[in-house]
């Protein structure tokens, strides 16, 4: 994770005042892969204050890995991150879905610790680039009024600008790969099969293959089969 520090949109960034000037300024950025001023031009372009980027696809694993970059305040990205990862995880893949460039906005903890000025409504937005499933969440100041046609317009840009970005420490495929077996099994019960039939196929106990599709469930952020068959049919994997 890089850049916790509240230092918020306008800082080190000058001004952009159409969408071209921001998508060349966003081009010229990709090829130094400064995802953090992008993020801030970016940000400061809609009016809103802070940025958050998270990477859904990687919000089961431990710690802080899945914020991409970041200039909310860092005890606030720490106080939410479980509180995160949690509403993602009770989320339907169809949920997931209807959401893509949807802004939706909630309040933050009454506990939690925010910059001066700064409204307890933050936006949030989620966009898919590849398999990559990421959250562009945003603080503004109290009283702004954040307009979604701009709003869905810099989830679009937010999408362009980390797919062109040419950055080794920002993971553009998931540190993990199912194996065969798990896939085979992704197959079976894409085709309706039960474990106990999928046993008899291939040749193995039922709870091998129990184990084996908790394990693709695990790893794709999934909570049903169902989901899992969603998730591998969106990524082309049966």
């Amino acid at each position: 994770m890089n850049d916790t520090d509240p230092v918020g949109a306008d800082a080190g960034v000058g001004r952009v005042d159409t969408k071209e000037e921001l998508v060349n300024k966003l081009a010229q950025l990709s090829v130094s892969s400064d995802i953090a001023t992008g993020l801030r031009y970016l940000t400061q372009h809609v009016g809103a204050s802070c940025f958050l980027l998270a990477r859904y696809d990687l919000v089961q694993e431990q710690g802080l890995d899945f914020i991409v970059s970041s200039d909310w305040p860092f005890d606030l990205v720490r106080r939410l991150a479980t509180e995160l990862a949690g509403v993602y995880a009770r989320s339907t893949e169809l949920d997931k879905c209807l959401s893509l460039f949807q802004p939706a906005f909630a309040l933050l903890p009454e506990d939690a610790v925010i910059g001066t000025g700064l409204s307890r409504e933050f936006c949030s937005m989620t966009l898919n680039v590849g398999r990559t499933r990421l959250s562009l969440m945003l603080l503004y100041r109290d009283g702004m009024i954040l307009s979604p046609e701009r709003l869905r317009n810099i989830g679009l840009l937010t999408g362009y600008f980390f797919s062109v970005t040419d950055n080794v420490n920002i993971r553009q495929e998931r540190d993990f790969e199912l194996t065969e077996r798990e896939i085979e099994c992704l197959f079976w019960i894409s085709e309706g099969k039960t474990s106990d039939e999928i046993a008899v196929i291939l040749g193995i106990s039922r709870n091998t293959i129990n184990n084996y599709i908790t394990s693709v469930m695990r790893k794709t952020a999934t909570k049903t089969r169902s989901e899992a068959i969603a998730y591998a049919v969106r990524n082309n994997l049966v």
